[in-house]
């Protein structure tokens, strides 16, 4: 089975806009999805990544068509500035507990892209405050989890851990987007780039190495 990583920030709009055609590519390829959210704002610029907030207004511009484009094309529910991404003086650590509370899925055994789905979806198109634990907690209930036992889990070492793991790894692969995914070693940053991850899949299952 091939396995494919994807390195992304729970806050990433493009991580939202391609999570239901990775998902798809996925279930095609008969691959196994690991996900690996990472501090972003630590990571990237170290790597070459331009966070958001620190890029020229005609940059955030431009940023915010671009995010319009693709929400019309791909037919999902977007609100390009949405009202608990704080685009200005963010408080410490405002979106690594979510990604936490994904890790904490996983390290379970479960299948946590639809929880992590389901966080962006409410920052992005819902209009709630995913630096709550109670949001979190309720977004997990709502998609089948054990909200209360994953928030609680978010501060465990293991945890803790394996986001430093991530971010660690991050970098050695020299990731500066999100989302990037790999796929024996080689990267494809951007949900834009998904369908080059498509075919590197159907290319491996010809040579016969899945």
């Amino acid at each position: 089975m091939p396995e494919l990583s994807c390195f992304y920030s729970l806050s990433s709009p493009w991580a939202y806009l391609g999570g239901p055609k990775l998902q798809d590519i996925v279930r095609r390829h008969r691959a196994r999805l690991v996900l690996k959210p990472f501090d972003f704002q630590e990571v990237v610029p170290r790597t070459g990544g331009v966070p958001i907030r620190t890029r020229p207004q005609p940059r955030r511009d431009y940023h915010a068509v671009e995010l319009a484009r693709w929400r019309d094309y791909l037919g999902l529910p977007l609100n390009v500035t949405p009202r608990h991404y704080p685009m200005e003086n963010p408080a410490p650590n405002w979106n690594k507990h979510a990604g936490w509370t994904v890790i904490a899925a996983q390290a379970a055994g479960l299948d946590a892209f639809p929880l992590s789905h389901a966080i962006l979806r409410a920052l992005w198109a819902e209009e709630r405050d995913i630096a709550d634990p109670a949001v979190r907690r309720a977004i997990a209930d709502e998609n089948g989890f054990d909200g209360a036992a994953l928030v609680a889990a978010e501060g465990s070492e293991p945890v803790q851990a394996q986001y430093r793991r991530n971010g660690a790894e991050a970098e050695a692969l020299g990731v500066f987007g999100s989302p990037t995914i790999v796929l024996d070693g080689e990267l494809f940053w951007g949900q834009d780039r998904l369908d080059f991850v498509d075919r590197a899949l159907a290319r491996r299952a010809f040579a016969g190495l899945s």
